[in-house]
């Protein structure tokens, strides 16, 4: 059987935290594993999943959050926008209330006001990804 040699797909999620009409910051994650540092919420969408359910599906297990996504921010597809491996990133942005507590492959997870995002510190190219999305505002 012929396996094709493609990247991987994975999803990530610009989670905007909001306390009924106040926005309070994008809900950013501390990696557990390598590489180390701070990233947007997401992971590899699986099998026979849509790329909708697993940006949500990814943010409920890192953040907690039950989220709704607003847009489709872009796809990320440099081959090196990953040190393991060729990722392809779909990018959502999306809403969500409450408060965000760490699970899966997250160490922490804080809530950065759109002023102090730790571009300096964030992994893949997620201060790029976030960098888009500042200027589409």
């Amino acid at each position: 059987m012929f396996k094709p040699k493609t990247p991987f797909l994975a999803v990530d999620g610009i989670v905007r935290l909001w306390d009924g009409k106040r926005f309070k910051g994008i809900v950013l994650i501390e990696r557990h594993y390598e590489p180390y540092g701070f990233a947007l919420p997401g992971g590899f969408v699986e099998v026979g999943e849509r790329v909708e359910n697993a940006v949500l599906r990814e943010v409920k297990e890192e953040t907690g959050l039950d989220a709704k996504i607003v847009k489709l921010l872009g796809v990320y597809s440099e081959p090196d926008r990953d040190p393991r491996f060729h990722v392809v990133s779909v990018v959502f942005v999306l809403d969500a209330e409450g408060t965000p507590k760490a699970g899966d492959d997250a160490k922490s997870v804080f809530i950065s006001p759109l002023e102090q995002i730790p571009f300096d510190k964030m992994v893949f190219d997620h201060a790029k990804i976030l960098g888009d999305y500042l200027r589409c505002l």
